[in-house]
């Protein structure tokens, strides 16, 4: 069948191409066109294939191909990217000395995927997640919760995680170090396709090959690996052949060791188990939503790309409980007129640049399925420009009907592009009623929510009612458990147990991992009619949810720089609400007569809550400058000779980005850093209100 974005391509092109924009990320050169159009063509073939219903392995086929295609369109546009629109190395280095993340456990070797955060990267990441909490939770009055990292083995059997979360990894037979078989398959083909002296026809296989290791088996990545006679990078061993690796930390509950558990993957499942008691705090209503941050963890095969994939990381997620019948936004004109790129399901096929659009304009074409996922596509667009990503650096990105989840009903990455390429940061999807389905038919507890009915209706009730007595005289302390567990049961399963009844005489009740025999005289099937004003909903989940560390990562880079004329001298260029402290006090001079006014300053923007820093050491102002820009540090009050010899005493602020200056008195000075590091006032609005500053009158 076609992709649900490719049954709305006839209204795209009505609704959308006539006012299309061209993101200024995809270049439309005459380079890119011949790449373009080859994805186009194979895009075509797939979507021929499909509606034909051509067999599955020619479909494969034909979607790894198209993969191929889409890379080499997304590594020639990598390639045409500006010089110096990254710095890897300067960031390095920078995060490095300025302990915004290092390596964890270090002095012992460290620990591939562990990073500890210091000081500077604590802070950033701290005020990111306030204004996360602000921007979400508060706005949308969402329900936080904090659940347990410490997950029983049942709820993640339940949410399909034990049996389908897992990567194929490799072994060095010698050694037995591990290898992520995908990975190593990949870098060994790149590395041969890079070979000057390589065959042009090897080449290309290499190349083409080494695009579709993530759509391998287990038995093809095995064959590929013998084929192209892959070895262990580090010691040039033979390696296993591939096998399964469930990507969870497993371990055991309490000492018996009886209750196996794993370190959670995700925030969500908390959430989903905890359904009944945060309906019940809203009083019983739809829609609401509930919001979590804490820390995940995946045993990855091979950390890499720093921290774009770890192991421990943390995550801020969301899941909007709504009536699947009702997923219109009251709040969805407020961002309507949002406008962001979209990279459409369509698009991938066609090979063409993403497109941009308000997402009144996505929502209203069916590129976005529901007005309740455009509105959180609008609020992440929102926040994510508001921390720091580039407009021009950002895209939504559609999942093909390949990489969609069987459940999922449309599902959009938030991507930033950084020198590693584009990366998720953000998913945002319509998960329907899966994962409160599958809590629901595990534990047998209706995870359901009472829907009000304009009118009452009569419907036709089949249930079992228990017979308290035999019962409660058979299963003693059991007792409660099976009649609760029979007053609930569907009408499917009431079925099922008159028919086992007029069988054999008797019927297996299973609770979790008990079973109970009943006989006929411990329940009765009862048919009825009853006037309902009630119907249970199972409700859907939008789900947005937010990999902190690779959103800071993506931070980082779109605002490093270094400053003109002085390749030494490297800035962040961090929006002053996610910097990791607002504000530098440089005294010029270490003369007792400053250390009042210096201590007047940072009393009072403690008061303030503004994060500062007092730097009196004794180098130049300009190297201290130079040392606050660097990590990032908005603005700076400098307190010079003019301060302690004039009154009223009066000090500078100087701005970040320009290194623009004003004069205003001491006792002004932390409210204006108050309100600048809020947002609630501009630099342009102090330099509209106060003098600039050119220089001290007094230097004795």
């Amino acid at each position: 069948t076609w992709c649900r974005s490719c049954l709305f391509v006839s209204s795209l092109v009505r609704v959308i191409r006539p006012r299309r924009v061209v993101c200024t990320m995809s270049s439309s050169s005459d380079i890119l066109r011949p790449l373009r159009e080859a994805v186009k063509e194979q895009g075509d073939i797939v979507r021929r294939l499909k509606e034909e219903k051509a067999p599955s392995q020619d479909l494969q086929k034909a979607i790894s191909e198209l993969k191929t295609r889409k890379k080499a369109l997304e590594d020639k546009e990598k390639s045409m990217l500006p010089k110096g629109a990254f710095n890897r190395p300067g960031l390095e280095d920078l995060v490095k000395r300025r302990f915004f993340y290092a390596p964890a456990f270090s002095i012992y070797g460290g620990v591939a995927g562990l990073y500890d955060y210091g000081p500077t990267g604590c802070a950033m990441k701290a005020n990111m997640l306030s204004l996360w909490r602000s921007h979400f939770v508060l706005e949308e009055q969402m329900l936080e919760i904090e659940s347990t990292s410490l997950t029983p083995e049942p709820v993640l059997q339940a949410s399909g995680h034990v049996e389908r979360f897992a990567d194929f990894l490799v072994k060095d037979l010698q050694t037995g170090e591990c290898f992520r078989a995908d990975h190593l398959l990949e870098g060994h083909l790149e590395k041969l396709a890079s070979d000057p002296k390589v065959d042009p026809s090897k080449k290309e296989e290499y190349i083409s090959v080494a695009s579709q290791t993530d759509n391998y088996g287990m038995e093809e990545l095995g064959s590929l690996l013998s084929k192209y006679d892959v070895k262990s990078p580090i010691t040039g061993n033979d390696l296993s052949p591939p096998i399964p690796f469930n990507l969870m930390f497993q371990t055991s509950i309490g000492p018996s060791g009886m209750l196996p558990g794993f370190l959670r993957p995700e925030t969500a499942q908390g959430i989903f188990v905890n359904f009944h008691r945060l309906l019940q705090y809203n009083n019983g209503k739809l829609p609401f939503a509930a919001a979590q941050i804490g820390p995940a963890f995946r045993n990855e095969i091979s950390p890499r790309s720093g921290l774009l994939r770890v192991r421990e990381f943390t995550l801020a997620e969301i899941e909007h409980f709504v009536d699947p019948d009702e997923k219109d936004s009251p709040k969805f004109d407020s961002v309507a007129d949002v406008k962001a790129p979209f990279y459409s399901a369509c698009s991938q096929l066609d090979g063409s640049p993403a497109e941009l659009l308000s997402v009144g304009e996505a929502v209203q074409s069916g590129l976005v399925c529901n007005s309740t996922l455009g509105y959180f596509l609008g609020r992440i667009y929102l926040f994510m420009t508001k921390i720091g990503i580039k407009p021009d650096k950002f895209r939504f990105r559609q999942h093909m009907s390949n990489e969609m989840a069987h459940y999922a009903s449309d599902c959009w990455d938030a991507e930033c592009q950084t020198s590693y390429g584009w990366v998720e940061c953000v998913g945002c999807a319509d998960r329907s009623c899966y994962d409160l389905s599958c809590h629901t038919k595990t534990t047998s507890t209706a995870l359901v929510a009472k829907k009000e009915l304009k009118e009452p209706k009569v419907v036709d009730v089949v249930e079992a009612v228990p017979e308290k007595g035999p019962v409660g005289k058979t299963f003693k302390k059991d007792a409660k458990v099976i009649m609760d567990r029979l007053s609930s049961l569907s009408p499917e399963e009431v079925t099922q147990l008159e028919e086992s009844m007029k069988s054999v005489g008797k019927f297996t009740l299973s609770i979790g991992e008990k079973s109970f025999e009943l006989e006929a005289n411990m329940v009765k099937v009862q048919r009825l009619q009853k006037k309902v004003h009630t119907v249970d909903v199972v409700p859907g989940v939008i789900e947005p949810s937010f990999g902190i560390g690779r959103i800071m990562y993506a931070v980082l880079e779109h605002n490093f720089h270094v400053r003109e004329g002085d390749e030494q001298r490297s800035w962040l260029s961090l929006p002053p609400i996610v910097a990791p402290v607002k504000c530098s006090v440089l005294p010029l001079s270490s003369h007792p007569d400053f250390t009042p006014v210096v201590k007047t300053l940072s009393d009072a923007l403690t008061r303030l809550d503004v994060s500062h820093r007092v730097d009196d050491s004794s180098g130049s102002i300009g190297r201290r400058y130079a040392r606050t820009d660097e990590i990032g540090i908005p603005f700076g009050i400098t307190v010079d000779f003019d301060t302690v010899r004039k009154s009223p005493p009066s000090a500078t602020l100087r701005e970040r980005d320009s290194m623009k200056q004003i004069r205003a008195e001491v006792s002004e000075l932390p409210n204006l850093v108050s309100q600048l590091s809020r947002g609630s006032l501009t630099w342009s609005d102090v330099q509209l209100q106060y003098p600039q500053f050119t220089a001290q009158e007094t230097t004795i």
